[in-house]
């Protein structure tokens, strides 16, 4: 079909500038440095702090300090009154509220249209074109694309924009996506997610759809509904033809057995790439259709430094740039943006697993990871641990949370897994004996706390109703395609909200 082959054609154009990337990082990331000091020294932000003057990284780190959102938030707030040229140069027009995990406090992230243009849309446009470069015969323009956004609507019809990421990409997507972008705008912006789900449903069961683009865990509750709709067992029965998911947000491990089974056996097969992607920007890609890393992406805008774990409770982190890095090494990311996010703490850890180019997986956040006894775990072990207890005993989650049990005067501390199974294992003590002994052969520190049961007891299991992960989320206001769950704490207050039974 010429619309097809045109698709690959404009898709593929791509992967002269990705191999650029990929041959030569460094100097790709030193020109997205120029370019950010340039333009940042046309703004508020960079006049006080002389950015016109600065030449090079070692200035750029000596004169601007490493920042939270809290304390950029004054200058994004200048911003979203309707000053222009804060941040970044011109009016910011859009502000994607951010759900968080770790309170229930909002933060407004800038994002401006180079932004969406260098970020999140050239992120889509790349990750087709590196799927097609693998797989030469796909033939996706010829059918629909579901692409699964956020359940809320913008909170103002007024500039600025503020709402979900998902709702300002959703309104600006480039007339290609667009074009074969299912359902339509209507049903994907619809604020009620319950009534969302059906609708969605309800479409997409009557297209040809060949890639699916979401959240996994959101992803699930829409596969699972078009199943109930038709009848069928799998979705390759109703989409024969589909070919690829984009999925991030969640580690994808601990959901992939259920995709497969889900889906089935498509006519031409089935693909799983990641992305690395938020409010912030467009970070990193699945370039390799078998691996399990990503790409850093070196020219998307965003300049990267990057702490070490040594650094990542100080409040002024000492960084390192691309050349600096180890294979194997954790570190926090730090990022420098085309939206205005100046030297700013993502709070997301990575590990590089290869370097020129660099690859890398995401394993946890500096404050979300699970240390009450000294364990250090973080959200991806956690994540590794789950998906190896199901694989060894036939189980499948539909969502869960860890947290502490905390020692008493008679006894040790444990691990407490709340865990919402669809599939729940048949012996149930083998289940944790197989998740306790793979976090033990993940993380040595866990693997010591558990000697002897002297620090930390055997992992609990605390089996949840079906329901109840989607009963916290609705009680929170909460229920929607951009909204997870907090994986781990060390602390029980998450633990205790979702396994609360709610007033009648």
């Amino acid at each position: 079909m010429p619309f097809n082959s045109a698709f690959n054609w404009f898709i593929r154009r791509r992967m002269v500038q990705i191999d650029l990337a990929r041959r030569e990082p460094v100097e790709s990331q030193r020109a997205v440095l120029a370019h950010l000091l340039t333009r940042g020294a046309e703004t508020a932000f960079g006049r006080e702090h002389g950015m016109g003057e600065l030449r090079n990284w070692t200035e750029f780190k000596r004169r601007i300090p490493v920042r939270t959102y809290d304390q950029l938030k004054p200058w994004v707030e200048r911003a979203i009154a309707g000053e222009g040229d804060v941040l970044w140069p011109g009016r910011t027009e859009w502000f994607a509220k951010s759900s968080g995990t770790t309170s229930d406090r909002s933060k407004y992230l800038p994002v401006t249209a180079e932004a969406l243009q260098k970020g999140h849309f050239k992120g889509g446009k790349d990750l087709l074109a590196l799927f097609c470069e693998q797989r030469p015969g796909a033939k996706l323009y010829e059918g629909k694309h579901l692409i699964l956004g956020g359940a809320r609507a913008a909170e103002s019809q007024d500039q600025p924009f503020i709402g979900d990421l998902s709702a300002i990409v959703m309104n600006e997507l480039p007339f290609w996506v667009e074009a074969r972008r299912t359902p339509d705008r209507a049903i994907a912006l619809m604020a009620d997610w319950e009534q969302k789900v059906d609708a969605i449903a309800s479409r997409v069961m009557k297209e040809d759809v060949r890639i699916l683009a979401g959240v996994p865990s959101w992803m699930l509750v829409i596969a699972k509904r078009v199943l109930e709709m038709t009848g069928r067992d799998t979705l390759a029965e109703i989409w024969p033809e589909l070919q690829l998911f984009m999925h991030g947000g969640v580690h994808f491990a601990p959901y992939r057995a259920q995709f497969e089974a889900l889906i089935g056996q498509p006519r031409r097969g089935m693909a799983y790439m990641e992305t690395f992607n938020a409010s912030e920007g467009f970070f990193a890609l699945q370039d390799r259709l078998e691996a399990d890393d990503m790409l850093l992406l070196a020219d998307y805008g965003i300049y990267f430094e990057f702490a070490p774990a040594s650094e990542w409770q100080k409040e002024e982190p000492e960084t390192l740039e691309l050349r600096e890095l180890q294979v194997g090494e954790e570190y926090e990311l730090i990022i420098t943006t085309v939206a205005g996010l100046w030297r700013y703490r993502l709070g997301d850890v990575v590990r590089m697993t290869e370097l020129h180019p660099f690859r890398l997986q995401v394993v946890g956040r500096t404050q979300a990871s699970l240390n009450a006894f000294g364990e250090e775990l973080m959200s991806r072990q956690i994540e590794e641990a789950l998906a190896t207890a199901c694989a060894a005993t036939s189980a499948s989650v539909r969502e869960f949370t860890v947290a502490p049990v905390f020692m008493t005067a008679t006894g040790t501390g444990a691990h407490e897994w709340l865990i919402e199974f669809v599939h729940p294992p048949a012996d149930p003590a083998r289940f944790m004996a197989f998740l306790d002994d793979a976090l033990q052969r993940l993380n040595s520190d866990y693997a010591a706390k558990r000697t002897g049961d002297l620090a930390i007891g055997p992992p609990v299991l605390n089996a949840a109703p079906a329901g109840t992960f989607e009963a916290w989320f609705r009680s929170k206001g909460r229920l929607g395609g951009q909204f997870k769950v907090p994986r781990c704490a060390s602390h029980r207050r998450w633990i205790e909200e979702v396994a609360a039974p709610l007033p009648a």
